[in-house]
């Protein structure tokens, strides 16, 4: 069943892609799409009746030189099977969706033939995407890690005739790049060390790598904190950590389907991903862990600043992405894996339902995507507000206080994770807390903000656009309501898997615990559960002495109200900004406009980085095509090339005189000079 999950995709994206013609379009698209839907509803099955314990399934013998083997295998752990539903069930209802938002893009000129290469793409993209998740060693890791890059190159750009379209494929493939090298090299470094890429292998010598020192430029390192500091900066990447984001809100130059796949829940979780998947050796690293919850940390409260003052739709949900992205590698990074792991499960729905329902709200102003030009359309597309109501209630986190888990799915999985950065222990865990809880306030307010700018107010913007606004049709509506469901219930039915007492998580993530004798129980029966085994025993290891999700349950009272406290100071500034007073947001625009334009300019990391890297590769490409080709190559190797090789080719023509006597010479000449060498030489002796 696994291999059908893996490879379902592949195959729709080669029928689609190459098959079309023999079988037609439509057939081709609904062959892909059905593809798709048959490895959701396997995972779902899967995930569902998955028992925890841990499963190597080989699929066939790849790669073996010397002590280098890499089988293609599959990993089934309860890390795959909840990646399985996130990235199926995402990719199934955003090619449904495809159908209808597809079908009237006015990018393309009619009678083109371009929605099965879409198609073939979006299904090529997942089984990058699974292959990664299901990946049992890191070489093939890195091939799905790949392959998501090339495929998402491929979907950021589908709009070839844009030229910002090919900019922004082109800046998210060389940005990722950059992000990968730290990845390979954590890889090499792991297999000089281990002698293996295989996961299991790896993960029994994590103990090894923390008392290993290792060189490397030109200092020691211990071995286990430059590995997990070189992983995750490939994690950076991918995951649009500060510093290596600036690809991902230009990435929205792709159609809204693209959007939705990519950052909601498969390519810029991967990162999420590796770590969670990495745990038992970031364990093992407190200082690489220490400076992952300050990037996420970080991370969190820039994107949230930014994403107050766009007003593209689009780009809004994306640097709310980048948000909430930072708020999973802080759970992470303190230690609390399974709640990084809840958030990337619900943040999937949550944010994919914002995705599509922002597709729909544009669909319905025909490809408008200023929100200054929105306003009074929850009349107009009451299904879509609904369903961008819901995710808004998800992600600004609506629920009842101290309860944990009765309220929408990002209620849940937010507070979990800022009660354990509270929990946390190391270095960075407090300044992630209060950046994670400003940036809740933030998030409250850019969230309300799009609904206020997009549904409530007056009409603006061209008259016409707004009269003829309509409702997207039903297979683009089908899969907002499931998503809307998950946002809904997912944080509830999951709570206590993710993040109830530890046996709880422990049988769900099949991670061996022990019952151990203190006066501090944290579970409700009385007991006090430790994580126990070795590394790679579980979905995640954790350490014995990690306590910080049963610390987190224990947190102040204020702690655990904190988040819900933000949502509403939030929602407060953001009602009494764009419905009581709508003039407010331009006066303070023009009175901290440095602060506004610092923020508007996305803390100007685009500018500094043309600056610093773009310009100078530029005048060096410049320099060596001038001067190296043009200066160096055309004007002194041909030049040179035009004056001698002439010359000589006039003088070999004129020894082809045609005379018998100009022969003769030359050949008595020749063998007087060959005599002669021969005499001097003392050849003739």
């Amino acid at each position: 069943m696994e291999s059908i999950i893996l490879f379902a995709p592949l195959v729709g994206a080669l029928i689609c892609g190459f098959g079309w013609k023999f079988i037609g379009e439509k057939a081709a698209l609904w062959v892909s799409t059905g593809f798709v839907f048959l490895a959701a509803i396997l995972s779902w099955f899967v995930f569902l009746t998955f028992d925890g314990t841990t499963e190597q399934i080989q699929v066939l013998r790849w790669i073996e030189s010397g002590s280098l083997a890499a089988d293609w295998a599959i990993r089934m752990d309860r890390l795959t099977a909840i990646m399985l539903i996130v990235v199926n069930t995402v990719s199934a209802l955003v090619h449904l969706y495809s159908f209808g938002y597809m079908d009237h893009d006015p990018q393309w000129r009619e009678g083109e033939t371009y929605k099965p290469r879409f198609f073939a793409y979006l299904s090529f993209f997942t089984f990058a995407m699974l292959m990664l998740v299901t990946s049992d060693n890191l070489v093939q890791m890195f091939f799905g890690w790949e392959g998501v890059g090339v495929a998402s190159y491929l979907l950021i750009g589908f709009y070839w005739r844009k030229p910002s379209a090919g900019a922004a494929a082109m800046k998210a493939f060389i940005v990722n790049r950059v992000g990968d090298f730290g990845f390979l090299l954590g890889i090499f470094a792991l297999f000089y060390l281990t002698d293996s890429v295989n996961l299991t292998d790896i993960f029994a010598a994590a103990p090894e790598l923390a008392e290993t020192q290792i060189s490397f430029l030109w200092t020691d390192w211990n071995a286990a904190n430059l590995i997990a500091f070189l992983l995750f900066i490939g994690a950076m990447g991918k995951s649009a950590q500060l510093f290596l984001h600036t690809w991902l809100p230009d990435a929205m130059e792709g159609p809204t389907p693209v959007s939705a796949l990519i950052h909601a829940a498969t390519m810029v979780t991967a990162g999420v991903f590796l770590v969670c998947r990495m745990s038992p050796v970031m364990e093992f690293a407190p200082q690489a862990m220490t400076f992952v919850t300050f990037v996420g940390a970080t991370t969190a409260f820039f994107a949230a600043t930014v994403g107050l003052v766009q007003n593209d739709i689009k780009r809004v949900i994306a640097y709310s992405t980048c948000s909430q992205l930072g708020y999973m590698f802080v759970a992470a990074g303190v230690g609390a894996y399974p709640v990084a792991m809840f958030h990337l499960f619900t943040h999937a729905f949550f944010k994919a339902m914002l995705f599509l329902g922002a597709g729909s709200v544009i669909h319905a102003m025909h490809h408008e995507q200023d929100m200054r030009n929105y306003g009074g359309l929850r009349k107009k597309i009451p299904y879509t507000f609904w369903a961008m109501m819901i995710g808004t209630l998800a992600i600004t986190g609506v629920g009842i206080p101290l309860t944990g888990w009765i309220g929408f799915a990002g209620f849940a999985s937010k507070d979990a994770v800022i009660e354990s950065a509270f929990a946390g222990t190391n270095a960075a865990h407090m300044y992630a807390f209060w950046m994670l809880v400003i940036a809740a306030l933030m998030t409250s307010f850019y969230s309300w903000r799009l609904m206020f700018m997009t549904f409530y107010g007056t009409p603006r913007g061209d008259k016409h656009t707004h009269e003829h606004a309509h409702e997207s049709p039903k297979v683009m509506l089908i899969p907002l309501g499931v998503l809307a469901l998950g946002s809904v219930f997912a944080g509830a039915i999951w709570y206590g898997s993710f993040f109830g007492h530890t046996d709880e998580v422990a049988k769900f993530y099949g991670i061996p615990y022990a019952e151990e004798q203190s006066e501090e129980a944290h579970a409700d029966d009385g007991h006090h559960y430790v994580y126990a085994g070795q590394p790679g025993e579980g979905a995640v290891y954790m350490a014995p002495e990690n306590t910080v999700m049963a610390d987190a349950h224990d947190v102040p009272k204020w702690v655990k109200v904190s988040p819900f406290v933000a949502m509403l100071i939030g929602l407060g500034l953001s009602y009494l900004f764009y419905i009581r007073k709508p003039s407010l947001p331009g006066t303070f625009a023009e009175t901290l406009w440095p602060v506004y334009n610092f923020i508007y300019n996305k803390w100007y990391f685009d500018e500094i980085y043309d600056a610093v890297f773009v310009k100078p590769s530029k005048a060096i490409g410049r320099f060596l095509w001038t001067k190296g080709d043009g200066a160096t190559i055309d004007g002194g190797i041909n030049g040179l090339a035009m004056g001698i090789i002439p010359f000589f080719t006039r003088l070999a023509g004129r020894a082809q005189s045609g005379y018998l006597f100009h022969y003769a010479f030359a050949m008595v000449l020749g063998i007087t000079i060959l005599v002669t060498w021969m005499m001097i030489g003392g050849g003739a002796e």
